[in-house]
């Protein structure tokens, strides 16, 4: 019961859609992190079930690909993409890690963050606008990917306070098996991708890993550590480098796939 609480948990904070209320303990929440994952299962899949959708009504390359925009955005409530907004800010500050960990707190949204997020969108559209059928597991699994990661960031890396909605995440005596759970699942799914989609599958994910690596250069050199601000911009980063992977390599063709 306490996993199951654990998934209702991660669902209720990672997503919008409704869940039944359960007491938020210490006890409860101790695998939370691990059923991230799962919210990616599920917008991987109405991705997938959009684009087919979309193929079945004849609906044109622009509605799809602002489907597949904007289907994140509604499952998950914009979260991470406010990380990425927040993050934006305080990098453009050029500001010393404790005056950016305050920007990162400040609920108003500068003129750097309004730029960068609509950059982030319209690459992220024309993107899906070159994405080809072939790749459609990719397409699902990219956000099961950037969530086992950033998941793994959350419960591993430094914090760069004491404070914060994940500030907690990984000091339980359920961090190594939440980690380990996460890095099983990024394999299982990294496996899969290679299956179905080639050396573009495993590029995708190797682009995915290349992207925390620099992530957490950044949060430790910036910002003195990990923050859930920075967890929502390196899943929103992992996943748009993702997409460009896949794009890319699917126009050059062999020897990426099989």
């Amino acid at each position: 019961m306490t996993a199951l609480r654990s998934i209702i948990m991660a669902f209720s904070l990672f997503s919008r859609l409704p869940m039944p209320k359960v007491d938020w303990s210490e006890r409860n929440r101790r695998y939370m992190m691990a059923a991230f994952p799962a919210v990616g299962a599920v917008v991987g899949a109405c991705l997938w079930g959009w684009w087919h959708l979309c193929a079945a009504l004849g609906f044109g390359v622009t509605l799809r690909a602002a489907g597949l925009a904007l289907i994140p955005l509604a499952i998950t409530g914009g979260m991470h993409l406010d990380g990425l907004a927040d993050v934006i800010d305080a990098r453009s500050s050029y500001a010393e890690p404790t005056k950016r960990r305050e920007i990162l707190k400040d609920p108003h949204v500068g003129a750097f963050a309004v730029m960068g997020i609509c950059a982030y969108l319209i690459a992220q559209v024309a993107l899906f606008t070159e994405l080809d059928a072939r790749h459609l597991a990719s397409l699902a699994c990219m956000p099961i990917i950037s969530r086992c990661l950033s998941g793994y960031a959350t419960v591993t890396f430094k914090k760069a306070s004491s404070d914060g909605m994940l500030a907690a995440e990984g000091t339980t005596d359920a961090g190594a098996a939440v980690r380990a759970m996460l890095l099983a699942v990024f394999g299982l799914v990294t496996a899969a991708l290679v299956e179905c989609d080639g050396l573009i599958g495993a590029a995708t994910a190797a682009v995915a890993v290349a992207e925390l690596v620099w992530v957490r250069r950044i949060a430790m050199r910036e910002f003195g550590g990990m923050s859930g601000d920075l967890a929502g911009y390196y899943l929103q980063m992992a996943e748009l480098l993702m997409l460009a992977c896949i794009v890319v390599l699917g126009r050059v063709g062999a020897p990426w796939s099989w």
